[in-house]
């Protein structure tokens, strides 16, 4: 991307606009505000790109709930997974004996994930589940079951409300698909 261009020139196609996002979110609030009723659930979001859903969802939801935060690596500046996940930011609560929640932008492998739940497994909660706004399933290697899914979508890349390609584009109100020329060439300048 140029200096000076907008972000929307690199999108291919707008895969889900802000008003489609918005309304699933809202209706995946209610329904865990539904099942988590009379309880306390902790969110634990994923960094960076959860960020921007785990507000929005948390808003939707009419019941307290605390959050904290993670953050993984197994992406560095590229499009695909190096299969290597490192811990880079920890959990700042202990959630033993806790009914756990993560929040997860998208899922695409499990591999990562795969790895998170074992980890929040050892810590004792009482409960673990997940919700994620896009779930990918034509790339997955691992077995996830995931509780609440916000779309299912197809093997694009995906940008915008929170995901990222090189740690930009997250501020897009919308998921679009990104232009490959954009991610084919040289990686952007940091």
């Amino acid at each position: 991307m140029m200096v000076g261009a907008s972000l929307h020139d690199d999108v291919e196609e707008i895969l889900l606009d802000s008003q489609a996002v918005a309304g699933r979110v809202a209706e995946l609030g209610a329904q865990i505000a539904s099942d988590y009723a009379g309880r306390d659930p902790v969110l634990v979001s994923v960094l960076k790109g959860a960020m921007v859903f785990m507000a929005d969802l948390m808003r939707a939801m009419d019941l307290p709930c605390s959050i904290d935060l993670m953050e993984l690596s197994s992406y560095g500046s590229g499009t695909e997974s190096t299969g290597q996940v490192r811990i880079i930011k920890d959990l700042s609560s202990p959630i033993y004996g806790r009914d756990v929640i993560v929040v997860e932008d998208i899922i695409d492998t499990g591999l990562t994930l795969n790895y998170l739940l074992r980890y929040l497994a050892d810590k004792g909660p009482a409960s673990i589940r997940i919700v994620c706004l896009l779930d990918k399933p034509a790339r997955r290697l691992a077995d996830i079951d995931i509780d609440y899914v916000g779309f299912t979508i197809p093997d694009r890349f995906v940008i915008g409300y929170g995901l990222d390609y090189a740690e930009r584009y997250r501020n897009l109100p919308y998921v679009g698909v990104l232009k490959p020329s954009v991610y084919s060439g040289p990686p952007p300048e940091a």
